[in-house]
């Protein structure tokens, strides 16, 4: 985890709890005897996110639909950690600068939005094309006082697009973020989420297993997952290189960077491969311009 990500040595569960009260059910106590939740249930993941949102992001309500993607927010908040190091350093930017990011496919959780306005006072744009979607996030926006003058939720009309419709004429953005779809189905989306309750050593039936983060179908997953789906923002990024200084994904699996390496050799695009794990997850950002 990055080194000023304020999660990395864990929760205060005893302050969160002064912030939403509802996750006093999810706690217990480890065999080590210390605070923890159980992180094979969805209800008690939107708790301790909701709560880090509360009490560290100085939000005043945030609410999340059922099914929808529950943001693991020390995650989110490494990826753009590690995003603005990449960015002060190989772009010479100065510390007091304000940056202006576009998240595309915000979702209903709108986080790397909230994460870059709040943590960080940048300008946030997202981008996202399902309406319940889009009427969630700005409602948390609108519930946090001046923050809908720091994010501005953009709705793409045509699903065959990523960027066009979004970035007009007269914008610029100091890069990009993105959280694919990382499966190609429903099935491997189902067995990516039985294999990480083996991995956390779940007895229950697996049968009912769903993934422990929620989320719709469009959040999970896409018509050749995360490979295709970043190789249409790498096609679609050429057309905005004047506008963008660089464009970055999350990267799930190891091996996509194959196919993805070679989508941006063809455009010739410079790009550069920074891997980033929490705790026993581990994935990879992949930053690219031109």
């Amino acid at each position: 985890m990055h080194n000023n990500n304020p999660f990395k040595t864990g929760y205060n569960f005893k302050e969160l709890v002064k912030y939403n009260s509802r996750l006093v059910e999810y706690v217990n106590l480890n065999e080590f005897n210390k605070e923890t939740i159980d992180f094979n249930s969805n209800e008690a993941i939107y708790e301790l996110n909701r709560s880090l949102l509360l009490a560290n992001f100085s939000l005043s309500k945030y609410y999340l639909p059922k099914g929808y993607l529950i943001p693991g927010v020390p995650g989110r908040l490494n990826y753009l950690l590690h995003l603005k190091g990449f960015i002060h350093k190989k772009f010479n930017y100065s510390n007091e600068q304000q940056l202006r990011g576009l998240d595309v496919g915000s979702g209903a959780n709108a986080i790397y939005c909230i994460l870059g306005a709040q943590h960080f006072n940048w300008i946030m744009v997202g981008s996202e094309f399902d309406l319940t979607a889009i009427e969630v996030s700005k409602k948390n926006i609108l519930s946090t006082k001046n923050l809908d003058k720091k994010i501005n939720i953009r709705r793409q009309l045509n699903k065959s697009f990523l960027l066009k419709n979004i970035i007009m004429e007269n914008d610029y953005f100091d890069f990009t973020v993105c959280n694919p779809p990382f499966h190609s189905s429903k099935e491997e989306a189902a067995k990516n989420a039985l294999l990480k309750a083996n991995n956390l050593k779940k007895s229950e039936n697996k049968k009912a297993i769903t993934p422990n983060f929620s989320g719709q179908a469009n959040e999970l997953w896409c018509n050749g997952g995360e490979q295709l789906f970043i190789k249409r923002l790498i096609k679609e990024s050429i057309l905005f290189k004047e506008q963008v200084k660089v464009f970055s994904s999350l990267v799930s699996k190891s091996n996509s960077l194959i196919i993805i390496k070679q989508h941006l050799k063809k455009v010739n695009a410079r790009f550069y491969i920074l891997p980033m794990n929490q705790g026993n997850k581990k994935s990879r950002l992949i930053f690219w311009w031109f």
